[in-house]
């Protein structure tokens, strides 16, 4: 069994755990959840902005522990203040480290859009998702099948949250791309070998649809990957592992973008 099957296996488990735990009712009485949400692709579009989706990430299976400590108010304000375009939040916990309330707390400090990373692939994750904060979710094709990724980001929407979908390849993006996915991006890391390469993304490019914005996620380290990913006509930049291994993750984050400004003229 790959670490993906692995981890969708312990979700599944885990989903159903939290809904005994945490009814629905429960999660609909949050302050969050009738709030409203900010737009994702909106702010990944907007010019005065480089693109970077920063993400909070406590560890990975792929490099185990990053950073255990972390204070989540002072990083999303500083990810914030230092010019990302949007904050990415690891919710998982037995293999990212992450946890709800680290969202929670971000959104409570932060008016940019905030993104829950997760592996979901039940309604009630969404449900989750808008009641602690949440202005959009990641749904992984590799995790479902095209009906399911259909059916989550249908009900996403109607939550008046925006789905960022992720593909590996083309054949992902030709059988879950639908009518309800706002921002399509490329995972430069395989999930079985968690290699990662940004020639990926170029590859599967001309495969995109034209109307959604567009990420490239993982294994981006130098701002003139940044710039050789924008040339080809990407709109985003998802990265968590780089900002993450730094002490000060908002400062690498402040760096990455004043490299690509130089870069850029």
């Amino acid at each position: 069994m790959n670490i993906l099957s692995t981890i969708i296996a312990h979700k599944k488990a885990m989903v159903q755990e939290t809904k005994a735990l945490n009814p629905v009712k429960r999660l609909e009485n949050s302050i969050f959840f009738n709030s409203q949400t900010v737009s994702f692709k909106r702010y990944i579009k907007r010019e005065d902005k480089v693109g970077i989706i920063a993400e909070i990430k406590r560890a990975s299976p792929s490099k185990g522990c990053i950073k255990s400590k972390i204070d989540v108010e002072k990083l999303s304000i500083g990810y914030m203040q230092h010019g990302a375009s949007a904050l990415s939040v690891l919710t998982d916990s037995k293999f990212f480290g992450g946890k709800n309330e680290d969202l929670s707390i971000a959104r409570k400090f932060n008016c940019f859009p905030i993104l829950r990373k997760d592996f979901i692939i039940d309604e009630y994750q969404i449900l989750e998702a808008k009641s602690i904060g949440a202005d959009c979710i990641l749904l992984i094709a590799d995790c479902l099948s095209p009906q399911q990724c259909k059916h989550l980001a249908a009900f996403a929407k109607g939550l008046g949250l925006e789905v960022l979908l992720e593909v590996h390849s083309k054949e992902n993006i030709e059988t879950h791309t639908n009518q309800y996915i706002d921002a399509i991006g490329v995972n430069n890391r395989d999930l079985k070998t968690f290699t990662t390469n940004i020639a990926h993304s170029k590859n599967l490019y001309e495969h995109l649809p034209k109307a959604l914005v567009k990420i490239s996620e993982s294994g981006i380290t130098k701002a003139s990957q940044i710039l050789e990913l924008k040339e080809v006509g990407f709109d985003g930049f998802l990265i968590g592992s780089f900002f993450m291994q730094h002490d000060q993750p908002e400062i690498a984050c402040k760096q990455l973008i004043n490299n690509y400004l130089k870069l850029k003229r």
